[in-house]
């Protein structure tokens, strides 16, 4: 009964006199892992237009189904999203979209950092996600 006790106290003795492992996090910021899936970004051409070919895949592949597609069809025959959103609050970063996608058009950034007080902002429209490339 009384061995435990001592082990506890030892534990807690040995870790009051080390140095605190914790980080000031507005100044300091912990790199994420190569591995990390973070916020959704639009890989864009040179004239900063999305490289989605409007193929629809990552609608489909999606397990949340938090992505909606209009497609809509260019006079050379070629098809591009009029409407691309994504449900941040119904994602689940699983990566799927990025791992589907034949052009790489759809990418997951590091970016941890992603905070908003309305339901509003969480939806990630087409002009959002070209912007958010800036970011990464």
């Amino acid at each position: 009964m009384i061995m435990p006790l001592i082990k506890g106290l030892m534990l807690t003795l040995s870790r009051f006199f080390s140095k605190p492992i914790t980080i000031q996090y507005p100044e300091e910021k912990r790199t994420p892992y190569p591995t990390w899936r973070g916020i959704h970004y639009f890989m864009t051409n040179e004239k900063g237009e999305t490289i989605c070919v409007a193929c629809g895949l990552c609608v489909a592949y999606c397990p949340s189904q938090c992505i909606t597609l209009e497609i809509g069809e260019r006079e050379d025959g070629s098809r591009y999203p009029i409407k691309y959103e994504i449900d941040e609050l119904r994602c689940v970063f699983c990566g799927f979209c990025q791992e589907i996608c034949p052009v790489n058009a759809i990418r997951m950034s590091t970016n941890y950092e992603y905070v908003h007080y309305d339901k509003d902002s969480f939806k990630l429209t087409k002009e959002k996600l070209i912007s958010l490339k800036e970011k990464v």
